[in-house]
Order: structure tokens, then C-alpha cells, then sequence
């Protein structure tokens, strides 16, 4: 039995399927654990969907902000006519409800006892423990999974609020969790979200760093497995390991096996 870590697919269907051809992935007995963004960019995010799901129960997914976004249009367009011909694909699919249904019920944040592993999309702040992470995560899948789903998601995006207080309620803390979970990666010591900076380290804001960097955090001693960005790269550290290889953008599709740590690649391209 095999654990695998996949990073961000974004509809890159052919790539998936090479990528689980090499690692002669088998559902009866391997795991596969997405880092988010299985859908966008990549022209078959209903192929890509339609696999995973078929996988299940073999397949875990910490969601990201473009499945989040995906959500949101499809209760805003459910018929299509969203402007993006990708999601319109999926929404006028005949199983599009139980495609979106099962993506709802994927979480945001996960702990593996066995792997002694974090994993999101993105990233968390210096505040949060582990079990911070994974308790705010589940406020919102509670969310996404109950009758409020489309007010939460018509609420769901905006900046602000940036600065995590526990006492916050309502939209504001569950649209702060969202953006730190699916869409952080720079913050200051705070907490303090820079959610416009997707450059490498450097690129960030002055008294902004790399939210992994800071050693002050409380997640210091926990492995974190994340996606969400490309400009970072692959990276496997002994306190994270970033996955998001930048497929969609021309680069590769990776997958790390957690028992030993071999690490197999795709090119974005079969011809390449």
C-alpha cells in the first residue's frame, strides 16, 4: 500500500492520467492525497473530476481556491454562461450535481496520525496550531455541506478581514479561514495576509515573509504538505513540502510517496 501526494492538477486530465500510469497506481490498495486546485486553466476539469470521484474512497483532497471558485459559479450559473468555458463544461454535464456534491464534501484541511502530516492548499499562519488548522478548516466544510452553502459562497471572497481574532463570527471568520487555508503565502508575524503576492520568496512586502518561515509559529514542528504555488516550486523539506510543480503553466505533475519518499514526474506535455 502506497500514500501518494499530488499537487495542483488545474484540469490537466492527460497529465493525471500519465502521472498515475507511472506510479501504477492502484485503487484497490494506494492512496492518493491532492493538494487542491484539481480544476481550471487546464481545459479538462470535468475529466479530472469525473476520474477522482470514480476513485473514491482512494482519493482525499484538501480544497483549494479554484475548486472553492468553481463552487461559487456553479450556484451563480448553473445552467452555464459563466464566462469560463471550462467550468460551463462541468455545469451542463449531466452528473454535475454529484460531481459538485462530492467535490463539497472534500475537506480544506487533513491530519495524518500514521504520516504525522499536515496537509492544505495553501498555507496557515503563525497562530494556529495543528489542531487550530484542522478545527477551522471543519467550520467550513460544515459549511459547504449544509443548506448555507450558496450564502456562504455569494459571501466568501474579499481581503479582508486580515488579522485572525478567535472571538470573530459569522462571514468574516469563515471567509478568513477560506482565504488562509486556500489562498496564503506570504503573511507578517500577525497573521496578516498578503493575498495579491503569488512571486517566489523575496518578492513579498516588506515585514512579510514566506508564512513557513516564520519561527515563531505554532505549526514549527509539524510537516505541512501544501500546494497553490508555482512560483515556489517543488520542494521537500523536513517541515513542508510544497507540490505545486506548475503543470497547467508548462512545467510537471508530481507525486511523492510518503512511505519512502520517491518522487515520480509528467511533463504537462505527453511530447515533451
Amino acid at each position: 500500500m502506497s500514500t501518494y501526494l499530488i499537487g495542483d492538477v488545474q484540469g490537466c486530465y492527460d497529465s493525471l492520467q500519465r502521472l498515475l500510469q507511472k506510479i501504477k497506481f492502484d485503487p484497490a490498495t494506494d492512496k492518493l492525497w491532492f493538494c487542491g486546485d484539481l480544476v481550471n486553466r487546464g481545459g479538462q476539469s470535468l475529466q479530472v473530476l469525473r476520474l477522482l470521484k470514480s476513485l473514491e474512497p482512494a482519493v482525499s483532497v484538501s480544497l483549494g481556491n479554484h475548486d472553492l471558485h468553481l463552487m461559487a459559479n456553479y450556484h451563480l450559473h448553473p445552467d452555464g454562461g459563466s464566462g469560463n468555458m471550462e467550468f460551463d463544461a462541468v455545469f451542463t454535464a449531466p452528473d454535475c450535481d454529484s460531481l459538485i456534491d462530492w467535490l463539497c464534501t472534500q475537506p480544506l484541511s487533513c491530519w495524518s496520525e500514521q504520516h504525522q502530516l499536515l496537509r492544505v492548499h495553501a498555507g496557515v499562519i503563525p497562530q494556529w496550531n495543528w489542531q487550530a488548522v484542522v478545527s477551522a478548516g471543519k467550520e467550513v466544510s460544515t459549511i459547504l455541506q449544509s443548506d448555507k452553502r450558496s450564502e456562504f459562497l455569494r459571501h466568501m471572497y474579499g481581503n479582508r478581514p486580515r488579522r485572525w481574532r478567535e472571538e470573530r463570527t459569522g462571514w468574516k471568520r469563515l471567509r478568513l479561514i477560506t482565504n488562509i487555508l486556500t489562498r496564503l503565502r506570504f503573511c507578517d508575524a500577525e497573521g496578516r495576509g498578503s493575498y495579491n503576492a503569488s512571486g517566489p520568496p523575496g518578492s513579498q512586502p516588506k515585514n512579510y515573509k514566506p508564512w513557513f518561515k516564520h519561527k515563531h509559529r505554532l505549526t514549527k514542528d509539524v510537516r505541512i504538505a501544501f500546494g497553490h504555488w508555482a512560483a515556489l516550486g517543488l520542494r521537500v523539506k523536513k517541515r513542508y513540502i510544497s507540490m505545486d510543480s506548475g503543470c497547467v503553466w508548462g512545467g510537471k505533475l508530481s507525486a511523492l510517496r510518503l512511505e519512502d519518499h520517491v518522487l515520480s514526474q509528467v511533463r504537462c506535455r505527453s511530447d515533451q
